[in-house]
C-alpha cells in the first residue's frame, strides 16, 4: 500500500476482520506505516497485536465500539482517598516486580524504509539494574532505523515503568472509566496508573501499571549511514508546470509552481532554462518529491463555492498517502489539488473525505470546485487520465518576472548531478501567463431598467488577494489599481458595443441600445453579458458572461 497512516491501516485490518465501520474507532492513533509485510496466513487481530506492540497503543471496547488510543497519553481522572472502597486489605495494594524478571536489553529487528528494505537492528539497554536477560523480537515492519530505536527505548522504559502495579476498587459512579485510561492518585507520589483491567461487580475491581509520560516523548536514535553505497539508476522526472492563481499569502506573483516527480527520487533537482535549446542557465532548485497522478475516472462538473456532494474523483498515485481532513482543516488550506481538465488548463478543488479503494487508488468526495477563482476551469468533465497534483510545499515557484509574461521559453529539469545534456532531463516548453495575477471573475450579474431609459448594468467585484478570505474587512482589497472594466454587450458571439467602467457599473444609454438593436430594450428582454476587470500588466482578467434578465 506504501505509506499510510496507522489509523487508516488499523481501520482497515478491523473491516478485513469483520468489524462494521461504525464499531471502530481510530482517531487515538496517530503515526505512519512505511511498510508492512505479513509472512503467514495470520488473522487480523494477530497483525493488530503487533502493531500495538511496535508503536505503543491500546484496543478497549467501549459501548460496542473498539477504540484504539496510544499509550503516554494525560491523566483522565484523580482518585482521592475517598473514592477507593475499602476491602479486605489494604485500599491500594502496590506490587513491584522483580528487576531479573525483566530485560536488560532489548533488540528489535525491523526492515529499513530508507534501504530497499534490508534487515536492521537496533537495541535499547537499561544500565543500572541487575536484570542480565535479553530480549529480542522482529516485526515486519518497514521504518527507519532512528525511528525504529526510538519505539525500542520506548517499548523497553515501558516495560520498567509499568513493573509497579497497582490493585484498588472504585464505585460504580466511575463507569467512565475504560481499561487503557489513565489516572493520577492524589497522593504525596501523584503518580499516573494506567487501567489493565476492569471487574464489575458491586465496587469495580481495578489492576494497573504505573505510566511516565516522557517514556513516550524521546528523541529519535543517531542516524544510521547506508549500509552499502549502490549506484542507483535514475530515470527523466515527470514534470508539471502550473500557471495558478496565487494560493497562499507566501506564493509571489507572477511566478507559476513546478512539480517534479522522479522514482528514484534523486535528492536535488535542477531546473535550467533557455529562450533556445542550448546556452542553458541555472533556473530553479527542487529538493522535495511531489506527488503526481491521474485520475481515474472521468470527473465530471460540479457546484462551485458549495459543497459538491455529487461528484466523485478518484485519482491513482505512485507514492505517498491521502488522508481525510476536517472542514476547519480544509478551510485551513489542507487537501488541495489541481486537475488538469485540458491541457495547460488546471481546477484547484479541495476534498474533505478521502477513502483508500485500491493500493495507490483514492475515492475524494465532498469536494470544494473552483478554488481560488478557478471555476472557469472546472472540466465538463475532466477525462480519465487526466493529471492530478497535490497542492502541497514540494510544489515550488519558478522564478519568472512580470516583464517575462507571454515570452516562450524551454525548461531542462533532472538529477543536479548529472548534466544537462544526459537522458535523465525532461525538456519541456513553457509561456507563462501569469495567472496568479490575472483579477477574478466578477458575480452577481444584473441589469434594471430605469425610468429615463438607461439599463444600469451591475455586478460584485472579487479579490484575487488571499486576505479576501478575511470576514473583517468592509471591502475585498483593490490589488489592481485604479480600477477599471470592460463590459461586453452581445448578441450570440458577435459583440454589439464595449462599455468601460471604473466602478462595479455602467449605463447602457438609449441611445446605445438603438444603435445595437434597433430599438431600447425593455424589461424581460434578456441580452447576453460580459464583464472582466482589467489588469495594469496583462488587461482583461478572467471574465464573467451570462444571459442577464433586464427587471
Amino acid at each position: 500500500l506504501g505509506a499510510v497512516s496507522l489509523a487508516a491501516l488499523v481501520r482497515h485490518l478491523c473491516l478485513r476482520a469483520g468489524l462494521a465501520e461504525e464499531r471502530i474507532d481510530v482517531s487515538g492513533l496517530w503515526g505512519a506505516v512505511e511498510g508492512l509485510v505479513i509472512p503467514a496466513i495470520e488473522s487480523p487481530r494477530t497483525t493488530i497485536s503487533m502493531l500495538a506492540r511496535h508503536f505503543g497503543f491500546d484496543a478497549v471496547e467501549s459501548e460496542g465500539v473498539i477504540r484504539f488510543r496510544m499509550r503516554g497519553t494525560a491523566p483522565v481522572a484523580t482518585i482521592t482517598p475517598d473514592d477507593l472502597v475499602a476491602g479486605n486489605g489494604e485500599d491500594i495494594e502496590r506490587t513491584r516486580s522483580q528487576e531479573t524478571e525483566l530485560p536488560q536489553i532489548l533488540r528489535w529487528s525491523v526492515a529499513r524504509a530508507d534501504e530497499d528494505y534490508d534487515s536492521a537492528l537496533v537495541e535499547a539497554r537499561r544500565i543500572t539494574t541487575g536484570a542480565v536477560r535479553v530480549t529480542a523480537e522482529s516485526f515486519p515492519v518497514a521504518v527507519a532505523p532512528e525511528e525504529a530505536e526510538r519505539r525500542c527505548r520506548r517499548a523497553l522504559m515501558e516495560a520498567w515503568t509499568a513493573r509497579e502495579r497497582a490493585s484498588f476498587a472504585l464505585p460504580p459512579s466511575r463507569l467512565a472509566l475504560d481499561p487503557g485510561d489513565v489516572v493520577q492518585f492524589d497522593d504525596d507520589t501523584a503518580t499516573e496508573f494506567r487501567l489493565m483491567r476492569i471487574a464489575d461487580g458491586l465496587a469495580r475491581r481495578i489492576e494497573a501499571a504505573r505510566q511516565d509520560r516522557e517514556d513516550y516523548d524521546l528523541p529519535p536514535g543517531a542516524q544510521r549511514a547506508a549500509a552499502v553505497a549502490r549506484s542507483v539508476p535514475l530515470g527523466a522526472p515527470q514534470v508539471a508546470i502550473l500557471d495558478l492563481p496565487q494560493l497562499t499569502s507566501t506564493h509571489t506573483p507572477p511566478r507559476p509552481l513546478i512539480a517534479v516527480d522522479a522514482d528514484p527520487w534523486p535528492g536535488t533537482v535542477a531546473v535550467l532554462r533557455s529562450p533556445e535549446t542550448s546556452g542553458w542557465a541555472s533556473f530553479a532548485t527542487i529538493t522535495r518529491r511531489a506527488r503526481i497522478g491521474i485520475l481515474a475516472a472521468d470527473l465530471p462538473t460540479g457546484p462551485v463555492w458549495r459543497w459538491d456532494q455529487g461528484a466523485v474523483m478518484e485519482i491513482d498515485l505512485p507514492w505517498g498517502q491521502l488522508e481525510s481532513v476536517t472542514e476547519l482543516q480544509l478551510f485551513a488550506g489542507s487537501n488541495a489539488f489541481a486537475v488538469e481538465s485540458a491541457p495547460g488548463t488546471w481546477e484547484i478543488l479541495q476534498a474533505r473525505d478521502v477513502t483508500l479503494v485500491a493500493p495507490g487508488r483514492y475515492r475524494l468526495t465532498t469536494l470544494l470546485r473552483g478554488q481560488r477563482g478557478a471555476e472557469h476551469a472546472i472540466g465538463n468533465p475532466a477525462p480519465a487520465g487526466a493529471r492530478v497534483v497535490v497542492l502541497d510545499g514540494a510544489v515550488t515557484e519558478l522564478p519568472f518576472t512580470v516583464g517575462e509574461i507571454g515570452l516562450p521559453w524551454n525548461l531542462a529539469v533532472g538529477p543536479a548531478t548529472r548534466p544537462v545534456s544526459d537522458t535523465t532531463y525532461t525538456i519541456l516548453s513553457v509561456t507563462p501567463v501569469g495567472a496568479s495575477l490575472r483579477p477574478f471573475a466578477p458575480v452577481h450579474l444584473a441589469a434594471r431598467a430605469e425610468a429615463s431609459g438607461d439599463i444600469t448594468l451591475s455586478w460584485t467585484r472579487r479579490s484575487r488577494d488571499p486576505a479576501a478570505d478575511s470576514w473583517e474587512a468592509a471591502e475585498v482589497p483593490l490589488l489592481d489599481q485604479p480600477e477599471a472594466w470592460e463590459i461586453d454587450i452581445l448578441d450570440g458571439a458577435t459583440v454589439k458595443r464595449m462599455l468601460a467602467a471604473v466602478i462595479a457599473k455602467v449605463i447602457y444609454t438609449p441611445a446605445d441600445q438603438m444603435a445595437d438593436w434597433g430599438a431600447t430594450l425593455e424589461p424581460g428582454a434578456a441580452p447576453t453579458i460580459r464583464v472582466a476587470q482589467l489588469a495594469p500588466s496583462l488587461g482583461r482578467g478572467t471574465p464573467t458572461e451570462d444571459i442577464v434578465t433586464i427587471t
